[in-house]
């Protein structure tokens, strides 16, 4: 779709599943199935979008997805589906990985930086060989240094490789003109939402803050937010701003709503269909 003079294209790497109580956090299972349906051990399915801005000038990568370098073990617990993948979906486009500018990473947990890397004559390399990846310093050391409570959320293929084209953030920063990411601490302590402005008008990235629309509800938030008493205080002083101005939100795990404009009814967020 348009935003001011920018195209916005939602792309999906697929979908994954990803149990009903890690997603919900709190909230008891009898409230989350009302929204989406659960498979018998428990997992619902969500989807995978990531973000391509085309300002004129550059292509935007925002999330890369889960990618391709999972074993049968991965591929067991969270049955990751490929009727779409990230490289396809650019190709539609007609673009190329060679054809990305920029990749914008949220965060670097395994479902948001699959296609950083990709094993290229048997090596791991970055898979735009031209672009410039963003991601805040203190996520970067978070993911190389992993402890107890995140480990399994970082899988160091996916990065590790793309570190020489790499340039790190420390706090809120504008990449270009009309795309700057801001900090929220609460998912992860140097997680980066994306605002996206032109002509007046705003698209955001939340990320995981609000991954699919179920979560505007302020005590929806996932049991992996290591601080979700910040993302709790975060989501109340964004999301009224947000819908004030009717922004273009984008659910990056919402399996059915890719993207959606905020509004505010009875002093509730709410979605309305652009």
């Amino acid at each position: 779709m348009k935003l001011g003079a920018f195209d916005l294209h939602a792309l999906s790497d697929g979908s994954f599943l990803l149990d009903g109580g890690q997603l919900f956090g709190v909230i008891p299972k009898p409230l989350w199935e009302k929204r989406i349906a659960a498979d018998a051990r428990n997992r619902v399915r969500i989807g995978l979008t990531c973000l391509l801005i085309q300002t004129g000038r550059h292509n935007i990568l925002v999330e890369t997805g889960i990618g391709d370098k999972y074993d049968a073990k991965f591929a067991e617990i969270y049955g990751a589906e490929h009727s779409h993948i990230l490289p396809a979906e650019l190709g539609k486009h007609g673009l190329t990985p060679r054809d990305i500018d920029i990749v914008i990473n949220t965060h670097l947990h395994f479902d948001h930086c699959g296609w950083n890397v990709s094993r290229i004559d048997g090596k791991l390399a970055p898979t735009f060989p031209r672009a410039k990846y963003f991601i805040q310093r203190g996520e970067w050391e978070d993911a190389i240094h992993p402890h107890e409570r995140n480990r399994a959320s970082y899988v160091a293929a996916n990065f590790e490789a793309a570190e020489p084209q790499t340039e790190f953030l420390d706090g809120d920063a504008e990449i270009v003109p009309g795309v700057r990411v801001e900090v929220s601490s609460g998912h992860a302590r140097w997680l980066q939402c994306v605002r996206i402005t032109s002509e007046g008008d705003t698209a955001f990235c939340p990320s995981d803050i609000v991954p699919i629309q179920a979560h505007l509800g302020y005590p929806w938030i996932t049991s992996f937010d290591l601080y979700p008493v910040e993302t709790l205080a975060y989501k109340k002083r964004v999301l009224p701003e947000l819908a004030a101005a009717h922004t273009l939100m984008v659910f990056q795990h919402d399996p059915c709503i890719p993207w959606a404009r905020l509004t505010e009814k009875d002093g509730k967020i709410d979605i309305e269909m652009p």
